[in-house]
Parts: C-alpha cells; structure tokens; sequence
C-alpha cells in the first residue's frame, strides 16, 4: 500500500508535490477507510482528485505508470533517451532533474524509493527499508561522462561483490537498479520484495479507453477471477444479468501471418522477455452476457455477446473485475476518470462495495463528479484532493483537509463550496460572447 508519492519536474508538475494516504486525526468512518499494514502505521484506502481539464490530475497517474515503467520495462540500448517531458513552461526545468519518491507497505516492511533522472539517464537512486528502524538497502550513482553506475549496499545487506558486479553490469546508465536486479540471476529478500510490489501490487492506470475485458475475460474463462462475484457486483448495480459465458473460438492464421507471428516473438524474446505461442492452438476468448426475461409466466433467456452490450454495461464489467480483485488481493489501482459511462449511482456504489468489502487494496481516482461531494457521509476530507494551474502553468496539489475551519466546517456542503470556487481547483470561465470583428476586418 502507498503510504506517499511524490513528484517533481515531470510533465505539468514543476515543483515538488506529494499525495499522501496518511490520514489526518479524526474518526469519520474510519472502519471503512483506514487499514493498518504494519502496526502503528494507518493508511487510507482511496484518494479521489478533482480539478479543471489541464490541471494535472491525469498527470500523477502518469506518474505512478512511469515509475512502474522504470522498474518493469527498461531501456535496452544506453544511447535511447527516457520517453518523457519535463517541465517545459521555463527555462531552467527542461535541462534539471525529474523525480520520483515512493514510500510503500509490502509483506508488512515499510519501504522509501527515490530515483532522480533525466531523458538521458537514471542520476540517482535511493532504497530503504524500515525493520523497525530506517535502514538503506542500496544508493546508486551515475557517473555521467563514462555513463556508468556504481551501486553501494547498506550495512544490513548482505550481498556478494560479484552479485554486485553482475548488478552494476545489468543496470545501464538510463536503467534503474531494480529493473537490473529483475534480470540479474542474484538473490536479494529486499529487492525481491520491492520488485514484487512493483509488479504484482500496483496496476497500470485503467483510462476510458484502455479495455479491460482483454484481461478480464480471459481471467474469468481460467477461474481466476470468480464469476459468481462477478455476477453479484453486476446483480447489486441492477443490471439483468444471469450468468456470464466465455466461449472459445479457435483462430485460423495464414502461413504469412504464422511467419511474422513468428518474427515478432523472435524479437520479445531478444528483449528479456520470456514467452512463446503455439501457432497450432490460438484461441480467442468470446464473453456473452445472459439475461433472463421474465414474460407473464414464463423467464426466457437471451444472449448478447460483449460488444452489444451498452458501454456503462462494458465499462462496470470491468471494474466488476477489478473489484473482485481488490477484495481477494492486495492491490493499488489508479482509474483515471472514474465516471466514465457510468450513471453517478453506479459510481457511488462502486465507491460503496469498494469501501465496505476490500480490506486490504487501495483505490486512487480521477473524477469530475462533483456530485459526489454531496455524500458527506461516504468521505472523509482527507481522501479528496484537488489540482489546479498556477500562474506560471505548473500544476498545484492540495487535500481538501488543508482548509482550516473558516473554509470548511463540519457543518459545510463541501458540493456547494467547490461548485462556487471557495476551493479552487474550477475553471475560471469567461462569458459567452464572442466578438468576430477583427476576422471580418482580415
């Protein structure tokens, strides 16, 4: 579980800012949103944004996608740059270093990671853990002129000078160590661990255009994600649905198509990745929705197949697969615009069975649904964040807990104070009178 993440220099962030899952003193409902991984430490379990277009919300997403990225998906050449911008609204930022700081709960060891870098190179690196006191795992520095790394191991590490070496000659200079250690043949219970977290914790961020049914289906056809769950989720958001059935439909490939099956494979497999496919047993898995009609007497059964069903009815199948998830794994998911093609009411109880049933997942959310910020009694003012442009472009984060009382009040519509600007974090519209003159003139 994120405890914070921190930003800086990246994209529309100019200067450092930090989103934080540390709950402030108060009890609001607190059986549902605060879990403890390790004792002493209470974290939440949501994190909703809420902010104008172009103010920088998708952009902490983006953020945890890339961190994830530096980890999993490495450069492989030391001469490719890092795809991504900086800061680009000044002068200095574009040619300073980016940042990334996370500190996290996994296997109840409390860890801090901290890289610095630029296009060219990962400059820096830091990995503590804390058992029970804080103590370094491992800093990395980047000569830049030789475009080396040199990697030292804290006193409580016991690692040997040739796994270090075998590390420092997997770890590029525009590659961090942990993705090193991921293909470095050495054993290490505290990169292990990081690495784990990395790769089976946190999720890539779910966009309204990334379709999830691609990996939830599959999952539903091996039984790993239960259909039974998934049918209640559908069942209490109303939808008429009686059963789900996976089909699978065998793909008939070409010679041609076999060959460059063939060459794209030889190509992952060049990379590090390792993986094959029988060309003989593609398959492709096709999900239909049953709904029971109820006529009279008499309940008959229709079939849809997926792609005719509406996009709401798509779109709460998949999070149905993400929830189900988050209650049966510890898990982080990021959803960037919550509310796509949902009705409010799906995304309220979404929120709801989200809450009440995962114990042990966290949830951080993009939203416009201002609408609720009327559910007082479904959150807490520590779990509401807002971003919005300062007047030099960068973008600015802040809890609607910051506020001190003369702001927001126990007794006050936090819907109302957003709606009229008290908060920030709204766009600041002109009227709507436009004036052509000056075109008809040229």
């Amino acid at each position: 579980m994120i405890i914070n993440f921190s930003i800086k220099n990246f994209r529309s962030i100019k200067d450092k800012i930090t989103l934080s899952f540390e709950p402030e003193n108060s009890g609001a409902l607190e059986d549902y949103y605060i879990i403890e991984p390790v004792p002493g430490l209470k974290l939440l379990k949501l994190g909703l944004i809420y902010g104008p277009n172009g103010s920088g919300k998708s952009t902490i997403l983006k953020g945890l996608d890339f961190l994830m990225m530096l980890v999993k998906r490495p450069l492989q050449q030391k001469n490719t740059q890092l795809d991504f911008s900086p800061f680009l609204f000044d002068e200095k930022t574009p040619n300073e270093e980016s940042g990334f700081e996370i500190s996290f709960v996994h296997g109840g060891v409390k860890y801090n990671y901290l890289v610095n870098f630029t296009r060219e190179a990962i400059l820096y690196e830091k990995l503590e853990f804390y058992e029970p006191n804080k103590a370094l795992v491992y800093e990395r520095t980047t000569d830049r002129e030789k475009q080396l790394s040199s990697i030292k191991f804290g006193g409580k590490i016991k690692v040997k000078k040739t796994a270090v070496d075998a590390l420092e000659a997997n770890t590029l200079w525009n590659t961090t160590v942990l993705s090193g250690f991921l293909k470095t043949n050495i054993d290490s219970t505290e990169l292990k661990n990081v690495t784990d977290w990395f790769e089976k914790v946190l999720a890539t961020t779910i966009t309204p255009e990334l379709d999830l049914s691609k990996f939830i289906t599959p999952q539903l056809g091996k039984k790993k994600i239960n259909k039974h769950h998934i049918l209640q989720f559908l069942k209490k958001a109303d939808f008429k649905i009686s059963d789900l059935i996976v089909k699978k439909k065998e793909l008939h490939v070409n010679e041609e198509m076999k060959e460059l099956v063939k060459m794209f494979m030889r190509q992952v497999q060049k990379s590090g990745i390792e993986g094959d496919i029988d060309m003989d047993k593609l398959e492709k898995n096709e999900l239909y929705f049953q709904h029971s009609i109820k006529s009279g007497d008499q309940i008959s059964t229709y079939m849809l197949p997926y792609d005719e069903v509406s996009d709401g009815t798509q779109r709460y199948y998949q999070f149905s697969g993400i929830l189900d998830i988050m209650i049966g794994h510890g898990s982080v998911f990021p959803i960037d615009e919550l509310e796509s093609s949902l009705h409010p009411d799906l995304v309220k109880h979404f929120l709801l069975l989200f809450l009440v049933n995962a114990k042990k997942s966290q949830l951080i959310a993009t939203t416009h649904y201002r609408e609720l910020l009327m559910e007082k009694d479904i959150l807490r003012n520590d779990a509401i964040w807002f971003t919005e442009q300062k007047e030099d472009g960068s973008t600015d984060l802040f809890s609607l807990s910051d506020f001190d009382s003369s702001v927001v009040r126990d007794t006050t519509s936090v819907f109302n104070a957003y709606k009229s600007g008290k908060l920030g974090a709204v766009p600041v519209l002109s009227d709507y009178y436009l004036d052509f003159k000056d075109e008809k003139q040229q």
